[in-house]
Formats: C-alpha cells, structure tokens, sequence
C-alpha cells in the first residue's frame, strides 16, 4: 500500500506541542508584533500568550489561518499571500485590504471573496 502524504496549509501555523494555532508563528508569517496581531484578532495582548486564552486565541486565529491557507494556495507561495493580505485592497471595500477588512471584524466578508474568485468570479 502506497503512502499518500495528507497536506493541511494551516498546519504551518501551528505549534508541534498543542493541538492550537501559535500567535507567535502567525505574527511571525505576517511581519507583525503580537500586540498588532492581538489588535488585528480582537483579544487582549496578554490572552495571547496566556495558556488559560488559548482556545478564544485559537479560535481568533482561525480565521486568520484560513484566509492565509487559502490565499497561498490560490498565489502559489505564502509570502506573496502574506503580501497580498496585508498591501492588496479588496475590490467593492473602498481601498480596504484584507488585513483591514479582519481588523474590522469582517473575516468571512474576506473569505467569501477569494471563494468567489477562487470560483471563477472576476472581482
């Protein structure tokens, strides 16, 4: 029986020790303090790195992961993602990037449009 290699994107983001997503490996990828990611999720700088906020940071960053993983495999590499989710503005948001968009709460509004260009749909 043949191997077959099972590849999850977001698994780059997490730690090798916790069923959770690490704050610091994600504000790592993105080029951003932990404070400006803690602003960017919506939780308090010191849930963070507090083992008792893991799953609110886990679930924070969740969204987060998901538009990174999606927007790497559809840019072919995570830095031009990275670059695209911080520096690119999202068309019909009135210049808004996707870092902006999630800092607004508005995840699944950034989510919604790579399925839809993801889909075909021209933005």
């Amino acid at each position: 029986m043949m191997a077959v290699e099972f590849q999850i994107a977001a698994a780059r983001f997490g730690d090798d020790h916790s069923p959770f997503l690490s704050a610091r490996l994600v504000a790592d990828r993105l080029g951003v303090t932990l404070a400006e990611l803690a602003k960017l999720i919506g939780v308090a700088r010191n849930t963070l790195t507090a083992k008792s906020g893991a799953r609110k940071v886990d679930s924070a960053l969740s969204r987060v992961v998901r538009i990174l993983a999606m927007a790497s495999e559809m840019a072919g590499d995570e830095s031009r993602a990275v670059i695209w989710f911080k520096h690119q503005p999202i068309p019909g948001w009135a210049g808004k990037t996707a870092f902006d968009l999630v800092g607004e709460g508005k995840a699944d509004k950034v989510l919604a449009y790579l399925e839809s260009v993801r889909a075909g749909v021209y933005a």
